[in-house]
């Protein structure tokens, strides 16, 4: 009985408004990287991810993506190339939700950006991102086949990063490759 109240009471609280971006090199191939190490379900194996973060009060999502790519990765060699149609939502696992942000939030709402990386990689900073003003979000870093991202997330995330494969898939690599051929 107890879990069941503790559930329908998790379903009425908010989502938190995030943004996430998939930052995409010349040869379209996306940035993805490691959590670093912690004591959750993200140390499984699933713990490769793209930038994301909550929107501030007064924030645009755009605005937000471009904080927040900077204060994860210190990336800001970038030009906008879509924005995902619709807000994609995910609810936290119970065992997280009650960690996760003091209980506040069931999950995320997020606005997806896709930018193209313009830079030289020494730009990509993750040990000491934002300038250094920012704790570190990431202990390593690659670049990856935006079709692999769905099976590298947590998967409880999975059909978001689902949804944005398919929204910013005519930019991929393999899309860019064909492309190159006709």
């Amino acid at each position: 009985m107890r879990s069941a109240r503790g559930s329908q009471a998790r379903k009425d609280l908010p989502y938190r408004s995030c943004v996430g971006v998939m930052l995409i090199n010349k040869a379209g191939l996306v940035f993805i990287g490691r959590r670093r190490s912690e004591a959750d379900a993200a140390s499984d194996g699933y713990s490769w991810q793209m930038p994301q973060g909550g929107i501030d009060p007064g924030e645009e999502p755009y605005e937000a993506a471009l904080r927040e790519l900077y204060e994860e990765t210190s990336v800001r060699s970038v030009s906008l190339l879509a924005e995902a149609p619709d807000w994609y939502a995910y609810d936290l696992p119970s065992m997280v939700a009650g960690r996760a942000w003091r209980g506040r939030y069931r999950g995320q709402n997020q606005k997806w950006f896709a930018f193209r990386f313009e830079g030289d990689e020494s730009e990509i900073n993750i040990h000491q991102p934002g300038g250094g003003g920012h704790r570190p979000e990431f202990d390593e870093w690659r670049w990856e086949d935006m079709n692999r991202l769905p099976e590298l997330i947590i998967p409880f995330k999975r059909p978001v990063y689902e949804k944005v494969v398919a929204a910013f898939a005519p930019l991929s690599s393999q899309n860019l490759q064909t492309s190159d051929h006709t």
